[in-house]
C-alpha cells in the first residue's frame, strides 16, 4: 500500500456558530467531512443542502460528504450537483447501489458506499471498482464521540485484501472513535483514509492534530 493517507475531520466535532472558522483550522486536511442526518436512517438530525451548500462555498478543502439518510437513489445526486468532491450513501439505504454510484461519477463526484456495523461487505467484493471510497462504519452511525469497534476492521482487512488481488483503486476508510490511540489499528489494518471527530476539532491546534495523526497511519502502513 502507498504512503497516500487521507485525514478528514468530521465538522460534526466543530463549533456550528463558528463554521467558517472552523474551517479555515483544517487546511492542512484533505477533505472535510461532512455528517448528513435524516433522523430516519439514524436517530439524529445534522445538516442538509443548504447547510452543505455553505460549507462549501467556505471551505479550504474539498467536502466528503457521508449521508446517513433514506432513500439515497433520490437524494445523494442533489449533493453531487452541489459540488461535494465525494458523495458517500449508504448500502442500507439504496435499492441500486451501482446505478448510484455510476450517477455520482457522472454528475462529476467520487462515489462511495458505507455499510453499518452490522452489515457485511462480501456483496461488495465483486463490485469494487464501481466505488471510489468503502466507508466501514467503526461506530454506530448517529452521533460523534463514540468509541472504536475494533471488531470491525476484519472487514477493513478483507476489503484491502481483494483490493491487492484485483488492484483496485478504490478507498478504504473508517469513521467513529478514530484518534491517536486508535488510527494505526486501523491503518494496520488496511484503512488509509481515515474520518476523525475531536481528535482533530478537540486539539489546540487541529493542523498538528492532523499532521500527527497522518503520521501514526503512514508509519503503520510502513510497518
Amino acid at each position: 500500500m502507498s504512503d497516500s493517507v487521507r485525514i478528514n475531520p468530521s465538522i460534526l466535532a466543530a463549533d456550528f456558530v463558528n463554521m467558517q472558522a472552523e474551517l479555515a483550522r483544517i487546511a492542512a486536511a484533505d477533505f472535510v467531512h461532512v455528517d448528513v442526518m435524516d433522523n430516519h436512517f439514524v436517530p439524529n438530525l445534522t445538516f442538509g443542502p443548504q447547510m452543505v451548500e455553505r460549507i462549501q462555498a467556505t471551505s479550504p478543502v474539498p467536502l466528503d460528504v457521508h449521508l446517513m439518510i433514506t432513500d439515497a437513489d433520490r437524494w445523494a445526486p442533489g449533493y453531487a450537483e452541489l459540488g461535494a468532491a465525494s458523495v458517500t450513501f449508504h448500502l442500507e439505504a439504496a435499492t441500486d447501489p451501482i446505478g448510484l454510484a455510476r450517477r455520482l461519477r457522472q454528475i462529476g463526484a467520487r462515489a462511495g458506499v458505507a455499510v453499518k456495523p452490522a452489515t457485511g461487505v462480501d456483496s461488495l467484493l465483486d463490485v469494487l471498482d464501481e466505488f471510489d471510497q468503502i466507508l466501514v462504519m467503526t461506530v454506530e452511525p448517529g452521533f460523534g464521540g463514540q468509541s472504536f469497534m475494533a471488531d470491525q476492521l476484519s472487514k477493513v482487512s478483507r476489503l484491502r485484501e481483494e483490493v491487492r488481488r484485483r488492484g483496485s483503486q478504490v478507498w478504504l476508510q473508517v469513521d467513529g472513535g478514530v484518534s491517536a490511540s486508535t488510527i494505526a489499528q486501523a491503518a494496520e489494518a488496511g484503512a488509509d483514509t481515515f474520518v476523525a471527530g475531536s481528535a482533530v476539532f478537540g486539539a489546540d491546534d487541529p493542523d498538528d492534530a492532523i499532521a500527527a495523526l497522518r503520521q501514526l497511519a503512514v508509519g503503520a502502513h510502513r510497518h
